[in-house]
């Protein structure tokens, strides 16, 4: 027996679920009369279930049935006592044109709070439902007196925002990351959606003075976050620095904001800020691992961003670090880092390479040996010494199957026979890694096995691939003035080739690490002019409009390739950073 009612209670739930498809797509194509029919056979299975009934008054509200949609809620309200109805009921009389009867019901469905305060969630949701926000506002409002644990900060915010009131929206998102501080990300998120990165903007201006006004009336360290966050969207990234800072001051044990900040000042340019932010990090933390990693990044920054003459003072403040903390395990990031910059800054191959040997004499695991092997055999790469490169990529693959490091060293192996010409091997070896667990890997390896595929073929002697691999390995090698040369031979002599767009690209990026923007540009043209339908494409629009933006100062044909990515482009990996660019830009289209 027991089977038997489980049968027939999935036949029945399986013919209300098709009738329920059918009424829904009915509905949805305007078809009301056959809509209605449909959703009557179900009312009638399930005279209470709320989608239906709701369907009901809709479709005859569609119809301008507004009679039989009163009659049927009348009827209903007689059996059910929800309160949504009476909102409903009222609304039927909006559309009627009889205010004075939409008035009875409202205020009915406001006074029913003074009764239930709970009865607010399905009021305030049915006057949105019908856009009849004020209405919401005034439920949500009245609930939270009657009710004072009741917050519905978070729907007034949304409502607000709707409604175009700017002031009151922030208020209340503030109120409600004030007693809902997890929730403050997307609370963030929120707000982004109404501000610039023009500080001069006028929400931008109200919302920094409510939070000014917040920290004044009662301190907390929300209010320094979501200030210190503003002021990153608006690149102030000192006034940033100052209210994590004051978050510090508070909270001793978190140096987290004011890391994170390092890295989003460095991600900007805002150079001297990140030397500030690292500086103060180092003077501040009582851990070695926070120290440590700000030495390190302040040194990786003063590297990038010194010339030749300062490399002899930027040596000496790594032999200060090593003096101050020592030659050990903890410190072998900076280690690497410092062999890195004797081999490839100062030329100093052989120092690099005794320095790192020394290294290994250190108590160290696979992995830490394995991350010194990789730099010992890109010094070596450095030097064109490839079998012996090989050698120590090999050791990482045999000590360490299947971890990423031994699929960096494998990729290591690829790029060394690419370098060599050896692009046969080469190639075997990216096949392999295009299914790498690390997804920056596996596109490395696609974007190289990419160009040795498109180009192996068009010349039986590969002369122009071997020019780009050999000028690939010059910019490796930081000799980006021969690469630029190289690639320019390519460009003159082997113009039909499709290695031109990868080649024109490629000399754009050299250009740029040497601030010549002007020829960087002109590349980026050349390839958006002549290879629009590539798998460079988005690559060059990007780059390009970065330029516009932050070199040539010209922001209007930047706007218009960030346009070009977000509506030619939706499956670029630079479609997100386009978007918010491009909507900086535009700035007075904001919600």
């Amino acid at each position: 027996m027991r089977m038997l009612f489980l049968i027939g209670f999935l036949v029945t739930f399986s013919i209300n679920a098709q009738q329920d498809i059918i009424a829904k797509d009915y509905f949805k194509k305007g078809e009301y009369e056959k809509a209605l029919l449909e959703y009557k056979k179900l009312y009638a299975q399930a005279s209470s279930n709320i989608n239906y009934i709701n369907q009901i008054v809709k479709t005859y509200q569609e119809l301008e049935q507004y009679d039989e949609a009163e009659y049927f809620l009348i009827k209903l309200m007689e059996r059910i006592k929800y309160p949504s109805f009476l909102v409903d009921l009222g609304y039927n009389f909006q559309l009627k044109n009889e205010f004075d009867n939409a008035k009875v019901y409202y205020d009915k469905a406001m006074a029913s709070l003074e009764d239930n305060p709970n009865n607010v969630f399905a009021i305030a949701r049915t006057f949105q439902s019908h856009s009849i926000l004020d209405k919401a506002v005034m439920a949500y409002e009245k609930a939270m007196v009657l009710k004072p644990e009741f917050n519905f900060n978070l729907q007034l915010a949304q409502i607000y925002g709707e409604q175009g009131n700017i002031e009151k929206m922030f208020n209340s998102y503030v109120n409600f990351v004030e007693s809902n501080p997890t929730s403050i990300t997307n609370i963030k998120r929120a707000i982004n959606d109404f501000i610039l990165e023009d500080s001069t903007n006028e929400n931008n201006i109200l919302l920094r003075k409510i939070l000014l006004r917040k920290t004044q009336e009662e301190p907390n360290v929300l209010w320094n976050a979501m200030l210190s966050w503003l002021f990153v969207q608006q690149k102030d990234f000192r006034k940033a620095f100052i209210q994590e800072k004051a978050i510090f001051k508070r909270q001793p044990e978190s140096l987290e904001g004011i890391e994170e900040l390092a890295t989003i000042c460095v991600g900007e340019g805002e150079v001297e800020t990140a030397k500030e932010v690292y500086t103060f990090l180092i003077d501040t933390a009582q851990d070695l691992e926070t120290q440590l990693s700000a030495n390190q990044n302040l040194l990786n920054l003063k590297i990038r961003e010194s010339l030749k003459e300062e490399y002899a003072i930027i040596n000496n403040e790594y032999l200060e670090v090593f003096n101050r903390y020592g030659k050990f395990s903890q410190t072998l990031d900076i280690q690497i880092d410092y062999a890195h910059f004797l081999a490839f800054y100062m030329n100093k191959t052989a120092e690099a390479t005794k320095f790192l040997e020394k290294t290994l004499e250190l108590p160290l695991n696979q992995l830490q040996q394995a991350a010194v092997k990789i730099e010992l055999g890109d010094i070596l790469i450095l030097q064109e010494k490839f079998n012996q490169a090989l050698i120590y990529f090999t050791q990482i693959q045999r000590n360490l199957k299947n971890s990423t490091i031994s699929q960096e060293a494998r990729f290591k192996v690829a790029k060394a026979s690419y370098y060599k010409g050896d692009f046969k091997w080469a190639e075997s070896q990216l096949k392999i890694l295009k299914s790498s667990t690390s997804q920056l890997i596996a596109n490395d390896a696609l974007d190289l096995k990419l160009l040795i595929s498109d180009n192996k073929y068009e010349d039986s002697l590969q002369t122009a691939l071997r020019l780009y691999s050999k000028a690939d390995l010059l910019s490796f090698q930081n000799r980006n003035d021969e690469a630029i040369t190289i690639l320019d031979s390519i460009l003159e002599n082997h113009k039909t080739e499709p290695i031109i767009a990868q080649t024109l690209y490629k000399q754009g990026l050299l250009f740029e690490e040497k601030s010549l923007f002007e020829k960087a540009k002109a590349n980026y043209q050349a390839v958006i002019d002549n290879y629009r339908d590539g798998i460079l494409i988005d690559d060059v629009l990007y780059r390009l409009a970065q330029i516009y933006v932050k070199h040539l100062f010209e922001p209007e044909l930047a706007k218009a390739l960030y346009e070009q990515i977000i509506f030619n482009h939706a499956d670029s990996i630079y479609f997100v950073e386009a978007r918010k660019h491009y909507r900086a830009l535009r700035g007075d289209d904001i919600n």
